[in-house]
């Protein structure tokens, strides 16, 4: 799905901090974006900066209340009509975004500062981050451990079978803070 970007230089611009919760080093995105932008696109935004495929259900738990796409999860309340910047006036700073209901993978995410839009840069757009993001379907925090510990052993009498299943030259340590962009401007733009 495409987004249109949610900000000009005339509109707030807060810094987020999204961590993929139960790992060690942790794996984390720094986001800057328009608070005009709902949780709808939050999702998008997370999906394009951790490099996940958006193949999966998602939801956002904040204070105990469920967001999400209610044209396809039960009982949410409806994530596009809820802004950042409404959940900063609020006085909400952190909430948890849940993506893939089978792996669980979990988000901690921190809204750290509001920060001056720059004139002519479009939002939302990554800054920083940590290590790659975990494969799709590889079984959530227990699975992606046991998969790196075959990966890291050629001996292992899986490797060869996880090896062509991943499919690509994995680095668990890589982060590709221009690739995160990339993904980021064709979701959004």
């Amino acid at each position: 799905m495409t987004r249109t970007p949610k900000t000009s230089a005339g509109n707030g611009v807060l810094s987020l901090k999204v961590t993929l919760r139960g790992l060690k080093p942790p794996i984390w995105r720094r986001l800057l974006v328009a608070s005009t932008m709902t949780l709808g696109d939050l999702h998008a935004a997370i999906q394009a900066a951790m490099g996940w495929h958006d193949s999966h259900l998602h939801l956002f738990d904040i204070g105990g209340e469920q967001y999400g796409n209610r044209d396809i999860v039960d009982d949410v309340a409806d994530e596009d009509r809820v802004t950042l910047g409404r959940l900063t006036r609020s006085g909400i700073a952190r909430f948890t975004y849940i993506y893939d209901f089978g792996d669980d993978w979990e988000h901690a995410i921190f809204i750290e500062k509001r920060v001056p839009a720059v004139e002519g840069q479009a939002y939302p757009v990554c800054i920083a981050g940590k290590r790659n993001c975990p494969p799709e379907d590889c079984g959530g925090v227990g699975g992606y451990d046991e998969l790196l510990a075959i990966l890291a052993d050629p001996s292992h009498p899986e490797h060869a079978e996880r090896t062509d299943w991943i499919d690509e030259e994995f680095d668990p340590n890589e982060f590709d803070l221009e690739l995160a962009n990339t993904l980021l401007a064709a979701r959004f733009r």
